[in-house]
């Protein structure tokens, strides 16, 4: 996969928003990697900010969505991980911003 379809993949994701804090799942650090094989399947692998989380499955659901309207990706995979562990040193600068987190 290129890294321009990446990125866009990216973007995309950036359309999800984490219900509980309010910002995206890229930015929160949720996701680890995405990739896509050569029949279009993207496989998200991504992590939850806490084990037993009751919103993983509209987080899944909401990344299929997001994907849905990329033309290269004909099916999406969510990989949920649990190694390594979520912390909130995976935010971006602007999470920690709009969170009020140092």
């Amino acid at each position: 996969m290129d890294e321009e379809l990446k990125e866009n993949i990216l973007g995309a994701l950036e359309q999800v928003i984490d219900p509980e804090l309010g910002i995206d799942i890229v930015n929160i650090g949720l996701v680890y990697d995405v990739d896509l094989d050569e029949d279009g399947l993207c496989t998200v692998t991504m992590t939850l900010t806490t084990m037993g989380c009751p919103l993983a499955g509209i987080l899944t659901d909401q990344v299929h969505a997001a994907l849905s309207d990329i033309p290269e990706v004909k099916d999406t995979n969510v990989n949920i991980v649990w190694n390594p562990p979520w912390t909130k040193d995976r935010m971006s600068r602007y999470a920690k911003i709009a969170l009020g987190i140092r």
